[in-house]
């Protein structure tokens, strides 16, 4: 309502008008209010989670996540979805219990590199959004009751790529093998080298082969989990020097794209190239084995070759 104004001055100057009686507060709720308490907070918004959805890449089906954690982020579709080392050290080691082995630092950055931004300031971002300070983490346990050391690459780390940190990483790994006496996992994922650090990274590949050697020498089992993808120099390298090679289904296993090989030989290439099943039909891959079932099948293939390595040893 307007202020209501006196101009009987011989100024004219408005003067304030005396204020309206003050109304009761009206009491908020209406009929919510009258019935039992706690009524209100049932019935009030709740605000959803961005990520309580998740979208299957193969169907476009949105997935509950619990149900997807539920099902070991395997999607309704068979779809492994990629996951990083914490789940991984969970699902593969008895009881989800394990002992994380650190790995020596490397130097960051060694050639200075830049392209679209500073290869210092892309690691800054990959160990701020992962938590860990370079693509390979390293964890001890036991795997159906056989000690077992594993490590893990993770491809939300700049691809999963091979870099001098990495390599670091790998050869700590066996090494932890060789001082427990235990048998090296590797659960690959990888797109290959990281081209920011140049032949430093290539480097790797030759380091880590020779790590592999040690284990063989030492009689200790080394058993390869391919996983989606796992392309270039690690694939040329430690991924497939395994005494066995497992791979969870459709993971994508090879040294360079189907689309780079098409246009290099000018061929279309037969239907699920690369993928694991074609893999084990051509005898690269000896199994390829669902993630719920790969503790156990690890458990098996890991007893039986430390069985058969303390037989030789007796003998």
């Amino acid at each position: 309502m307007a202020e209501a104004k006196d101009f009987s001055s011989k100024r004219g100057a408005p003067q304030a008008a005396t204020p309206a009686p003050a109304r009761p507060a009206r009491e908020r709720g209406g009929w919510l209010s009258k019935i039992a308490p706690g009524v209100r907070r049932l019935v009030a918004k709740r605000e959803a989670p961005d990520n309580l959805w998740v979208k299957c890449p193969d169907t476009g089906e949105m997935i509950y996540r619990p149900d997807l954690e539920a099902a070991l982020w395997v999607t309704p579709a068979g779809r492994h979805m990629r996951i990083g080392p914490d789940l991984r050290f969970a699902y593969t080691f008895d009881g989800g219990a394990y002992e994380e082995i650190e790995a020596p630092q490397a130097p960051d950055d060694p050639l200075h590199f830049v392209d679209l931004k500073p290869y210092r300031e892309r690691l800054v971002a990959a160990r701020k959004a992962s938590g860990e300070r370079d693509a390979v983490s390293i964890a001890a346990g036991e795997i159906h009751r056989v000690p077992a050391v594993v490590m893990v690459q993770d491809f939300a780390f700049l691809g999963g790529s091979l870099s001098m940190g990495a390599g670091e990483a790998f050869i700590a790994a066996a090494e932890a093998a060789l001082n427990r006496d235990a048998p090296l996992v590797a659960i690959t994922a990888s797109g290959g080298a990281r081209m920011q650090e140049g032949a430093l990274a290539l480097m790797q590949m030759a380091r880590a082969t020779l790590a592999v050697q040690d284990l063989k020498k030492a009689r200790l089992p080394y058993v390869v989990v391919l996983t989606d993808p796992t392309y270039g120099g690690v694939t040329a390298s430690y991924a497939m020097l395994g005494d066995v090679h497992l791979a969870e289904p459709g993971a994508l296993i090879g040294f360079t794209g189907p689309r780079i090989i098409e246009q290099t030989i000018r061929e279309t290439l037969p239907p699920g190239f690369q993928r694991a099943e074609y893999l084990v039909e051509k005898g690269m891959i000896d199994k390829v084995v669902r993630r719920k079932e790969l503790p156990e099948v690890l458990g098996s293939i890991l007893s039986t070759l430390m069985l058969g390595r303390s037989r030789r040893s007796a003998a």
